[in-house]
């Protein structure tokens, strides 16, 4: 009997796996075959969903960019028949071990720590998770070694946070833990707030047990009876899937009163957030589960004294805890065995932008920059030059091609000026204009900005105005230096990350691409052609037919030109909308 298992994760879904599913369930009703169909989380393979797996005796097998047709021929060939089609499997593993597949060279760089039940598991049914090993980690500590010796093999693990900060994850349990109180919380940051950035909404949707029972741990380590998962409202998917997984914990006696029989009392809720930027900040995070507005507190006290209700609370982020029962159950000195001696173990990276293969990868700490875009990313689309990578998000930085061989690590990335962040990385093509780049990441955080801290508040609004005004041709020679100085005390008054990340993404690009602030600034041009008001639309005489298609699209008639002649844009009448390029078939407009 075959398995047939489909993507059913936000990427799959929203690229059309809820139909490929319903014609996978209506050809089994219809065929009376004897197969089991279901569905699992993101396989990291999102630029090819839909994805369909089906696993029999020869291994498993699956094929990639699966409509509801390609879906009855899978079914009728390889379901029914027996017969792999090979020219649609993305990703195979046979029944030896041997991969293959048009994306293995995606998924066999990777080590799965993370990941290690996302596109296996049904992350609706607790079974499942079970058969995988799951809970095994939490029998362990609670009835197998004390809560000092689950924090000492964490602290031997050497993880370290992964929502950004990197802090040494047993270090900040054993904190909770000296601090005094019938009362503790765990907190789970799925706030996940970075464009671009999606590395925890997929491991809530494919594995969300695996959350529940790294939360479950620390509070046993803590000494904590109650934890919240402050996720954000624009991730209801994974909300859906927590609550099933939460609801499903409690009735097999993982989550309630007395759990495994050890006398442990802990229970989980969600929180859902409004989507506010500033909630990732795990004090102001802290005022949201509280019902007040989200907005940072002066440390000291830090969390670990007085977090939520002022009661000693520990806060981590999806990624960190999903890494707790491997840990627990392999033990530290396993974990160290990936990574580096500082940064060791793996990280879970969000691969968008420009990038060939868009999607999930989790590799060893210390991979180089290049060795993800290329051996794993499949390089730049269509043949594009690569120019930089965007790391961190908003309060992150860019990192140009000139130095990609930079190992992926706590040590080498701040070096940079950028930081790691959550895992997103946005890849950029030589079409990328830097300073637009840096004037759309500060426009975010100026937006998101709670407004309590005065150089937060006012500081990123006056560094935005200087940024438009550069991008539209206004820019002055002091602007550089405004720009740098500004940056820097903003970085250094605000009271959060928000406000201290925030000019990061102008400094790092001020830092290596001078030349291009200076070109807008000096000679009012845009090197990458990007910046609307300091671009030009021109025909070419050896393309233009004379069609005069270009002409009847533009909104503000500044083309003329007869039939069949060369047609020419007015220069002070164009409004670059752009409408000429798209509508002209000849490839004869183009932009300097």
């Amino acid at each position: 009997m075959s398995k047939i298992i489909v993507g059913m994760s936000t990427c799959g879904i929203s690229a059309g796996a809820r139909d490929t599913f319903h014609k996978l369930e209506e050809l089994l009703q219809t065929s009376g075959t004897d197969s089991e169909l279901t569905f699992t989380g993101c396989i990291g393979m999102c630029y090819r969903e839909p994805l369909v797996e089906v696993a029999d005796d020869n291994g498993r097998f699956i094929y990639g960019d699966v409509d509801t047709e390609r879906a009855a021929a899978i079914f009728e060939k390889h379901v029914q028949g027996g017969e792999v089609q090979e020219e649609w499997v993305a990703y195979s593993i046979d029944k030896d071990g041997n991969l293959g597949g048009d994306e293995k060279a995606f998924m066999e760089p990777q080590e799965r720590i993370v990941l290690r039940n996302c596109g296996i598991i049904n992350p609706e049914r607790i079974d499942d998770y079970l058969a995988q090993g799951g809970y095994e980690a939490t029998r362990k500590a609670l009835l197998e070694i004390t809560p000092e010796q689950i924090l000492t093999t964490m602290k031997d693990s050497g993880l370290r946070g992964r929502g950004g900060a990197g802090f040494p994850t047993g270090l900040k349990w054993s904190f909770a833990a000296g601090y005094a109180n019938d009362t503790k919380y765990v907190v789970c940051n799925a706030d996940e707030g970075d464009p671009g950035a999606f590395m925890d909404r997929a491991v809530l949707e494919g594995d969300p047990h695996a959350v529940l029972e790294g939360m479950l741990i620390c509070g046993r380590a803590i000494g904590a009876s109650f934890g919240y998962i402050y996720c954000r409202a624009e991730y209801p998917l994974a909300i859906k899937r927590l609550e099933i997984a939460i609801a499903a914990a409690r009735e097999n006696g993982y989550l309630g009163d007395n759990i495994l029989g050890s006398g442990f009392n802990f229970d989980v809720t969600i929180k859902e957030g409004a989507g506010a930027f500033v909630c990732g900040e795990e004090t102001a995070l802290f005022a949201s589960i509280e019902g007040q507005r989200g907005m940072p507190r002066i440390r000291p006290p830090f969390p670990a004294e007085a977090g939520v209700w002022q009661k000693p609370t520990n806060n981590n982020n999806v990624e960190t805890y999903a890494n707790v029962p491997w840990i627990i159950v392999n033990g530290g000195g396993s974990y160290k065995k990936f990574g580096t001696a500082k940064s060791p173990g793996t990280k879970v990276f969000a691969l968008t932008g420009m990038i060939v293969k868009g999607g999930l990868a989790e590799v060893s700490m210390g991979t180089p920059i290049k060795k993800i875009l290329y051996d794993i990313g499949g390089g730049i689309k269509d043949g594009g030059t690569y120019k930089a990578v965007q790391m961190g998000g908003p309060s992150g930085g860019c990192i140009p091609a000139s130095i990609q061989d930079t190992p992926v690590d706590f040590e080498h990335i701040p070096a940079t000026g950028a930081i790691m962040g959550s895992g997103g990385m946005v890849f950029m093509d030589d079409t990328t204009c830097m300073v637009d780049m840096a004037r759309f990441f500060l426009d975010f955080t100026q937006e998101e900005s709670c407004g309590k801290c005065t150089f937060c508040r006012i500081g990123t609004l006056r560094m935005l105005e200087v940024l438009e005004r550069i991008t539209e041709g206004k820019g002055q020679e002091s602007d550089l230096d405004l720009l740098l100085d500004l940056g820097e005390r903003i970085k250094e008054a605000s009271l959060c990350g928000l406000g201290q990340g925030a000019p990061n993404p102008v400094l790092s690009t001020i830092r290596y691409y001078r030349d291009e602030y200076e070109a807008h600034i000096n000679e009012q041009r845009c090197p990458a052609v990007s910046c609307g008001l300091l671009v030009s639309y021109n025909i070419s005489a050896e393309n233009c037919t004379g069609c005069t298609i270009c002409a009847r699209n533009c909104p503000v008639d500044c083309i003329s030109g007869a039939a069949k002649e060369l047609h020419i844009i007015d220069q002070e009448k164009c409004v670059k909308c752009g409408k000429c390029i798209t509508s002209c078939n000849f490839n004869a407009v183009h932009k300097a």
